[in-house]
């Protein structure tokens, strides 16, 4: 058993325990638990107390989830502040700088067939990536059907295809099964709580934004000027910084029964040795049971398993 989830373990059974005692009786060295407890402790598994000798005190996994839950939420909200902000300052790099430009710097590109045509342009000149926002999904047939096209030609092309989209958006049968395709074909693809416009970044040298006060989709601006395309791209980058791969493009299938008691189990800080006992299996089995829901939850860790586990309601 790992050090940190032996010491979660032992923490949770007697919380009184001193860490000097504990160091001694889980047998490792002194930076190795020190190690073991910044895990912990990132994790928000352990919590400052006064009422332990150890001045802390383990929680349970889902105390630790929602607790997590708690701060995405904080964060989304942050989040929504910096995409009004972010969205006022691209409004105003519209309004005072692109004019300062020549035409070559710039151009506005209207109508939908214009429009069309610019970014299957785009993205067969594109070869090393294209990046993009897709707050307003045209859920068309064609439509999407045009989109992936046109996304095909640059995957062809061997380009590094990033896109966001909102998380609401794969809720339409249509986008899921588009983005489904992009993702066979070798895009990445995430998804945001929101997102504040739709851009495309190619090649860190060209960059397409909505024409301000023009109908969704019906006008472009084009721009080549390294210094603004530097910026919307580094706007990309916060978003996809902030963003993650949705359930749906991870092949997930809802749990069975075992699987589902061994998730409530584990979120109730129970080891694998106790979780066999109560399912009357073998470690082994248990550990075969609990790498299954991590792969299937695209986790890295039994933790991040909980928090996906519980954002989906497997738990």
């Amino acid at each position: 058993m790992e050090t940190s989830t032996a010491l979660y373990a032992r923490l949770l059974a007697d919380p009184g325990l001193p860490l000097d005692s504990l160091r001694e009786e889980l047998g490792c060295e002194e930076r190795e638990f020190e190690q073991a407890l910044d895990e912990l402790r990132g994790l928000g598994l352990l919590q400052r107390t006064s009422a332990t000798t150890s001045g802390m005190a383990a929680v349970s996994i889902d105390t630790a989830v929602r607790q997590l839950l708690a701060d995405s939420d904080r964060r989304f909200t942050a989040l929504l502040g910096e995409a009004r902000r972010t969205r006022e300052r691209v409004e105003h790099l519209h309004a005072r700088y692109l004019p300062l430009h020549t035409g070559a710097a710039h151009e506005l590109v209207r109508g939908t067939d214009r429009v069309a045509a610019l970014l299957e342009d785009a993205a067969r000149a594109a070869r090393t990536e294209a990046l993009s926002l897709r707050p307003g999904q045209d859920q068309s047939e064609s439509g999407l059907a045009e989109k992936l096209a046109r996304e095909r030609i640059a995957l062809a092309h061997r380009v590094a295809l990033r896109t966001i989209y909102p998380a609401a958006a794969l809720h339409q049968g249509a986008v899921l099964a588009h983005v489904q395709a992009l993702t066979a074909a070798g895009a990445r693809i995430r998804v945001a709580h929101t997102l504040p416009l739709w851009l495309i970044v190619v090649d860190a040298g060209l960059a397409v934004l909505p024409a301000p006060g023009e109908p969704p989709g019906s006008a472009a601006v084009v721009v080549r000027d390294p210094a603004v395309v530097s910026v919307v791209r580094e706007l990309f980058e916060h978003f996809w910084a902030a963003s993650w791969v949705p359930p749906e493009l991870l092949g997930r299938t809802t749990p069975d029964d075992r699987h589902r008691e061994v998730l409530r189990l584990l979120a109730a800080g129970l080891t694998d040795q106790a979780i066999g006992r109560k399912l009357e299996v073998s470690d082994r089995t248990v550990r075969r049971l609990v790498a299954d829901l991590t792969a299937a939850l695209g986790a890295q860790s039994r933790f991040q398993a909980g928090v996906h586990a519980a954002r989906l309601g497997w738990i």
